[in-house]
């Protein structure tokens, strides 16, 4: 089995992939434009930042499994991939410390305009005077939007700093905001108008796109700091760059629209020009611990993908089918058993959504859960039945009562 990975990987775990499959392709400068003609007859394909599109999911029957070797998976085409029964995996969690220290850096940096220092003095200018005037970052009160993993890496780091700290998440209640210790915020406006400094950390869905709305922006308080090492696509960038242009915001981003997709080269963008304004290069994932554990989750489901078929951390998994109806065959475990139930079904034009068959202990029964999108008729039921030498009991569950 075949194997592309399409961005930068450490060489260790390229090496210990080597050893777990029959071929692996490192070309971490590939694009989005180039992956589809790369991919080749590969059968796992990993990414970190590099698009994954719908051309590069139809261009090989072979791929089954894409690996986003990070966190978000919105820059992969999951409903491409579902259609084409393509498995979507990522690394949850492995990264959340990186981005954490990124966004508190990013704070102090900030209060401490520590790149501006530097800029002045590598260009021969002492002004200390000015640089003297930073506030500091004790007692003053963070706002943390998203409490999921990274969220609550940055609160913990925040906490040592001496900040106060209030939090909004969809999922937040006033009970696990007091396990956490920080302030309840029932909305994202009660959350600006109380902070002197907001940091953002949600994944990109359609609950959360333009989230940090303009007029959000507008309620955030003069001198606000306001940190975005999340997805651009969850702040209105132009109400923001308006807003740090008239002076009233200092922001630092790790991601902004039109991020260039190549690994280096030139970058046009607002932002370069913009006073008061602290930009990264998408780096927030990017430190070698954080790298090494996302290698290292990423080697932990290609091998129980080549030796189970089960995929961990499967995003693109349907939770719901549309199954209304649920058969429960318990039946002699003997070559053909199923077949025959399944013919029955098939004649019967009724489709099985999902299948679970167990084993009983002394392997001679098992039992077959089968969710189907339709009835089957008495006469089907009595069909299966019949076959006594087969089938040993029957059962029809109606899942519209669950």
């Amino acid at each position: 089995m075949k194997t592309l990975i399409a961005d930068s990987f450490p060489g260790y775990a390229i090496e210990r992939l080597r050893e777990l499959t029959t071929e692996v392709r490192y070309e971490p400068k590939l694009t989005a434009d180039e992956l589809p003609q790369a991919i080749g007859n590969s059968s796992i394909l990993v990414v970190r930042s590099t698009r994954v599109t719908a051309a590069c999911v139809k261009a090989s029957n072979d791929l089954g499994l894409v690996i986003r070797a990070g966190a978000g998976v919105n820059t992969i085409d999951v409903r491409a991939a579902s259609d084409r029964g393509v498995y979507v995996a990522n690394c949850p969690g492995k990264n959340s410390i990186a981005v954490a220290e990124l966004a508190l850096g990013l704070m102090l940096a900030i209060d401490r305009r520590i790149a501006d220092n530097v800029a002045d003095l590598r260009s021969g200018i002492w002004n200390k005077a000015e640089y003297s005037r930073a506030d500091g970052l004790y007692g003053k009160r963070l706002g943390v939007i998203g409490v999921g993993r990274i969220g609550i890496e940055l609160i913990k780091r925040a906490k040592a700093c001496g900040m106060q700290l209030e939090a909004w998440s969809r999922s937040l209640g006033a009970e696990r905001a007091a396990e956490l210790g920080v302030g309840f915020c029932a909305t994202l406006q009660e959350l600006v108008a109380r902070c002197d400094v907001i940091s953002v950390h949600l994944a990109l869905n359609e609950n959360t796109r333009g989230i940090v709305s303009s007029e959000l922006i507008d309620r955030m308080r003069p001198g606000t700091v306001f940190i975005n090492t999340a997805r651009a696509e969850v702040v209105d960038e132009e109400a923001l760059l308006t807003a740090v242009q008239a002076g009233k915001l200092r922001v630092g981003l790790d991601v902004f629209a039109d991020e260039p997709e190549s690994k280096s080269g030139s970058v046009d963008t607002p932002w370069s020009a913009v006073d008061g304004a602290y930009i990264t290069h998408h780096v927030g994932a990017s430190t070698q611990q954080a790298q090494n554990a996302v290698a290292d989750e990423t080697i932990g489901i290609i091998r129980d993908y080549l030796r189970s078929g089960r995929v961990r951390n499967w995003v693109n998994r349907c939770l719901f089918t549309e199954a209304r109806w649920q058969l429960v065959v318990r039946h002699y475990d003997r070559p053909g058993v199923l077949a025959n139930v399944m013919t029955t079904l098939k004649d019967g034009e009724i489709n099985a959504e999902e299948i679970e068959n167990v084993i009983f202990d002394g392997r001679k029964a098992a039992c077959c859960v089968i969710q189907l999108d339709d009835k089957p008729t008495d006469a089907m039921l009595e069909q299966i039945r019949s076959r006594e030498n087969e089938i040993i009991s029957v059962m029809l569950v109606d899942l519209h009562e669950r």
